[in-house]
């Protein structure tokens, strides 16, 4: 099974099928979506289908890189961020949870950075998320 539910490369994912799929948590995946935007209002919106494993994902992307994943589960959403050395230590800073400081901190580190996934399933996170968001952009 392929990371998001959207797995069928011919079918990209529509508003309605997004809306359907994360039931309650739709609403979170807009927060989420609307903060990025009023925080780098050129952000660039995409669906790309990643491979079988992957299946398709949103990201939200300046020309260059990307700022945030967002991948779609039934009644839930994955968020991926991947920090540079200075975006992980500005975050182990920062007064998000000691539970998301873990996640990041024992991240395997890669040459474009620390790679790292945060299940969505209520608003617990999204002022993590936030914050998460705002040391990306820094």
């Amino acid at each position: 099974m392929a990371l998001s539910i959207f797995d069928e490369k011919s079918l990209k994912p529509g508003e309605s099928d997004l809306a359907g799929v994360l039931g309650n948590n739709f609403p979170l995946w807009e927060e989420i979506k609307s903060f990025v935007k009023s925080e780098y209002p050129g952000a660039i919106e995409e669906w790309k289908h990643s491979g079988k494993n992957y299946g398709w994902g949103f990201r939200l992307k300046d020309k260059k890189r990307v700022i945030i994943y967002l991948t779609p589960q039934k009644d839930f959403f994955r968020v991926a961020l991947v920090f540079g050395e200075k975006a992980t230590q500005a975050a182990l800073a920062s007064g998000i949870s000691e539970e998301i400081k873990e996640i990041i901190s024992s991240a395997k580190v890669y040459a474009e950075g620390r790679g790292f996934r945060l299940e969505v399933k209520n608003k617990e996170l999204i002022e993590d998320i936030k914050i998460l968001i705002k040391i990306k952009l820094a």
